[in-house]
């Protein structure tokens, strides 16, 4: 099975937040986790970022 990774780009796209946003997120074990892709590469998986996403849409008529 091929895992699919995203890049800053398609993660900010997706989740709508800054870097440093996600940073935080991802040190307190709330954002998926990056992985190191090479010397100079960070990616996620798309499957974690995609899931992540679809757990923080609001459902309809709940109220906060």
């Amino acid at each position: 099975m091929t895992h699919e990774y995203w890049r800053e780009r398609q993660v900010r796209d997706a989740t709508k937040l800054s870097r440093s946003t996600r940073w935080r997120l991802e040190s307190q074990g709330k954002f998926p986790r990056r992985r190191q892709l090479s010397a100079n590469a960070v990616g996620w998986l798309r499957s974690e970022v995609e899931a992540w996403v679809v757990s923080r849409e609001p459902v309809c008529g709940r109220r906060s």
